[in-house]
């Protein structure tokens, strides 16, 4: 079909899906049809499979490393672009800008 993404093979095959599950797939990711709502959770489904192998595999970063890459808040040492580009409102008081 014109406009879609080319996806490899196709096939068409029945299924018995729980239609609770697949009505909430459905409204969380905005899907217009089940076939969409079935083909997004299965895609994200693999997306966190490979992210658990590629963080298995520690993406060539010690443990440390890892931390302050995910998580910049936990390094002393970081500086926080928010803190950069603005000082903080003081507690209390509505930020003037």
């Amino acid at each position: 079909m014109a406009g879609e993404p080319y996806r490899g093979f196709i096939m068409k095959m029945t299924m018995h899906i729980d239609e609770d599950v697949l009505d909430r797939v459905m409204k969380i990711t905005g899907a217009k049809t089940k076939t969409a709502a079935v083909e997004i959770a299965l895609s994200e489904m693999a997306r966190r499979h490979k992210m658990k192998e590629l963080f298995s595999a520690g993406l060539g970063l010690t443990p440390d490393e890892l931390r302050n890459v995910f998580a910049p808040e936990s390094d002393p040492d970081a500086i926080s672009v928010k803190h950069v580009a603005e000082s903080p409102a003081p507690y209390g008081k509505p930020d003037p800008a």
